[in-house]
């Protein structure tokens, strides 16, 4: 088990989008966060103090957590020498990274010398089958967006908490390695060959009761280049009653593609809604999540009460507003 409390690591990180894992997890288990270590040059600030490694273990630190999620998934090597010294002030490493903690020689000798755990949340730890395609009981609903990291996982954490809250029967099944460090469960999609992308997805979303929801945590867009497969693996796999658009009006383009802009929400909606009905052909978009927090509260508001307007679909920022009118457009699923 991962012990807490975390101090967040977020390195060099350029930009705040770059720690979306640690933001992820300050705003779903704050009670679990210290603090936050940052490197020199790092762009990203989540408002937690600033602590040493010796602070931190003088507080009682347990694991510090890589929460930047770079491009490649790499440990570099300005990191590797924090991620040792961490060690040595008693703290186990866990990440969510491409590049393993347990495939580098002196971070294993670091951590073999030291007592220390290494935890590589992006292992699969399950032999998943191939999916099979046939329906299933209980009902579910996938994020899908218009572009990588747009606020599906926030989306899917947002709804499971007003269920909870009001009674119903609903779970969300992390499928990357931030919804994995919060709930403390799930698929590592991303690390799973191909082949059996879907089938894992089927395989956390098994038959269930008649009310029951699984929240099912989006990744990737079906629009982005590079991310597409994993994005297509989860509709067909979830095999979706329920579709929640995600979006961020803020960008010029598709994340780390700057020669792809992003799609309409219509773009969006008929093709998800196209792929989705391959597999259950009762699939609904029920409503439309968009992160607004680059906005203004006026700016915000103006935006989503014109997409509502224009798409015929409750819109929302779950996360400032709460997730209330997504969770009733369920209703008539």
């Amino acid at each position: 088990m991962i012990q807490s409390p975390y101090l967040l690591f977020l390195g060099d990180a350029p930009d705040a989008l770059a720690a979306k894992v640690a933001q992820g997890i300050k705003d779903w288990r704050p009670e679990a966060c210290l603090g936050q270590y940052r490197m020199e040059g790092c762009k990203a600030n989540l408002g937690l103090e600033d602590l040493t490694l010796a602070e931190a273990a003088e507080r009682g630190a347990k694991t510090l957590v890589i929460g930047v999620a770079n491009r490649g998934g790499y440990i570099s090597d300005s990191w590797k020498e924090v991620l040792k010294d961490a060690m040595d002030h008693g703290m186990d490493i866990a990440s969510g990274l491409h590049n393993l903690l347990r495939n580098d020689e002196e971070l294993s000798r670091r951590a073999q010398r030291t007592g220390m755990s290494l935890f590589d949340v992006r292992i699969p730890t399950v032999s998943f089958p191939i999916a099979n395609g046939k329906k299933r009981t209980g009902k579910r609903c996938l994020a899908v967006g218009t572009d990588c990291s747009v606020g599906k996982m926030y989306t899917g954490l947002a709804m499971e908490k007003v269920m909870r809250e009001r009674g119903m029967d609903a779970d969300f099944r992390a499928t990357g390695q931030t919804g994995i460090l919060i709930t403390g469960n799930g698929v590592p999609l991303d690390a799973v060959v191909a082949d059996f992308m879907a089938g894992s997805i089927e395989y956390i979303t098994p038959d269930n009761d008649p009310d029951h929801w699984d929240l099912i945590e989006g990744q990737g867009s079906l629009f982005h280049a590079s991310y597409s497969g994993v994005t297509l693996a989860l509709v067909h796999g979830g095999q979706p009653d329920a579709l929640v658009l995600c979006h961020e009006p803020s960008r010029a383009h598709m994340r780390g593609l700057p020669d792809y802009k992003l799609p309409s929400l219509e773009d969006l909606r008929d093709t998800a809604l196209h792929m989705a009905r391959m597999v259950n052909p009762a699939c609904q978009v029920v409503g439309i999540s968009v992160n607004t927090s680059s906005m203004s509260e006026d700016d915000a508001v103006a935006y989503l009460k014109e997409t509502e307007a224009r798409m015929g679909l409750p819109t929302v920022d779950p996360f400032r507003h709460g997730a209330d009118r997504l969770v009733d457009a369920l209703a008539g699923v």
